[in-house]
């Protein structure tokens, strides 16, 4: 016959055995030497070691008795610790009470009430009287509400998930049209018709070009339809809809925001300049665009959280601002130097608003010539300034492109130029 496995003494035989002989019943010292929290604390070891000895039901409270216990009693100090002690207890007495029917048959819930017992007579510790206060329990982390909270802010949402802020990309289209893709490349197009800018989970724009002016080969945006896909935790679908001569400052409902769901706010349209400049931020997907008329032509830029820009299916493979424009559209800037003189001309104009020879002065100097309208240095000048708000580094702001613009005259040439051609600038800044 096997010997039976050794049984834990119940909690008051513990507590009576484990005391010295100065905290026997009745003795005046009643917290020196060797304290119940000790006490309490092997007999939850015990437990633990012997599991078959003394079940707990999974709805009997006894072990957060015991716990809640063990914290009241774990640091007494000082003068008032005898009274201190008898509060723990009768605070343990109370729980071991309120916990009493669902422990019934309970060998661990009726060891503790003996041991309740056995303390408070050894110690005079009265049934009535105070207890301790309550143990303060931090709040259990509630994802839900935090993501109710900050599933519409995109940023701060980014940074409790990862521990640091969403990295962003940048893109624009403007003048006849240039395209500057979210890698940083830098493409001048011919298209013409209707081309996605953005195709994406959240996003969609369409640019719909058109010529400068019947028969001529430069083109411009005229049309811009931004869709903000419906989103069911913050936004209803939403369409933006601008055309030369009409930009408005609402969406195509007449609303200025994402609707009347509680992350309604997070989609807002904001006219920076009437007629010319308007700003939408769509902080639940991290994305700020702008819009902006200069003369007669569109401009559209945008800032993306990277995780956006890329939230796309081999399906959506034709997007402007990802793969720039197909190679068969492609049109180099120095076919507008055959012009010697124009080209002069509009280098100078230019340079007035953009004293950088990069990709956006070159572009500037191809939509003056191919247009002869000086109105499109400011198509420039606005896609310059929207790169400096929205690139997230700042060395990337100016793009130098090898062969990509018209050569500078010489000097004589300028001179020459300057006192043969006055009267046709003077006509391009009106």
């Amino acid at each position: 016959m096997s010997p039976e496995k050794e049984t834990p003494p119940p909690l008051w035989a513990a507590s009576s055995s484990a005391l010295p002989p100065s905290q026997e019943r009745g003795s005046s010292s009643r917290l020196g030497g060797t304290s119940y929290t000790q006490v309490c604390a092997h007999f939850l070891l015990s437990c633990r070691r012997h599991p078959l000895s003394l079940p707990v039901s999974s709805q009997c409270k006894i072990l957060r008795c015991n716990s809640e216990y063990v914290a009241a009693t774990l640091n007494l100090r000082g003068s008032g610790r005898s009274a201190a002690f008898c509060n723990a207890l009768r605070s343990y007495s109370h729980c071991t009470r309120k916990t009493a029917r669902t422990c019934r048959g309970d060998l661990a819930y009726h060891s503790a009430v003996h041991g309740i017992e056995d303390l408070m007579i050894q110690n005079n510790c009265s049934k009535e009287g105070p207890t301790s206060p309550p143990r303060p329990r931090p709040p259990a982390p509630n994802h839900q509400g935090l993501e109710s909270l900050d599933i519409c802010n995109y940023e701060k949402s980014f940074l409790y998930k990862h521990g640091q802020p969403p990295r962003y990309q940048h893109c624009a289209a403007f003048g006849d049209p240039h395209i500057r893709t979210f890698h940083d490349d830098f493409h001048t197009c011919r298209v013409e018709g209707s081309w996605p800018l953005l195709d994406n989970d959240y996003l969609f724009v369409q640019a719909t070009s058109s010529p400068v002016a019947k028969g001529s080969n430069a083109t411009v945006t005229s049309k811009l339809t931004i869709i903000f896909k419906n989103m069911k935790e913050c936004i209803d679908q939403k369409v933006y809809q601008a055309e030369i001569d009409n930009l408005p400052a609402a969406f195509e409902d007449g609303s200025v925001n994402g609707g009347e769901r509680p992350g309604g706010s997070s989609l807002a349209i904001r006219e920076r300049s009437p007629g010319r400049h308007v700003e939408i931020r769509a902080d639940y997907i991290g994305t700020t665009i702008a819009v902006r008329q200069a003369g007669r032509q569109l401009s559209f830029s945008i800032r993306a959280a990277e995780q956006v820009a890329r939230a796309f299916t081999e399906e959506q493979d034709l997007q402007l601002c990802v793969g720039g424009c197909p190679r068969s559209q492609r049109i180099s800037r120095s076919d507008c130097c055959r012009g010697r003189g124009a080209a002069e001309v509009a280098r100078a104009l230019c340079k007035e608003m953009l004293p950088v020879e990069d990709v956006y002065f070159q572009s500037c100097v191809f939509d003056v010539v191919t247009s002869g309208d000086a109105n499109f240095t400011m198509a420039a000048h606005g896609a310059l300034e929207d790169a400096r708000v929205f690139l997230p580094n700042a060395e990337k702001l100016h793009i130098f492109q090898a062969g990509g613009g018209c050569p500078r005259a010489s000097s004589s040439f300028l001179l020459l130029l300057l006192l043969t051609t006055g009267l046709w600038v003077g006509l391009l800044h009106f």
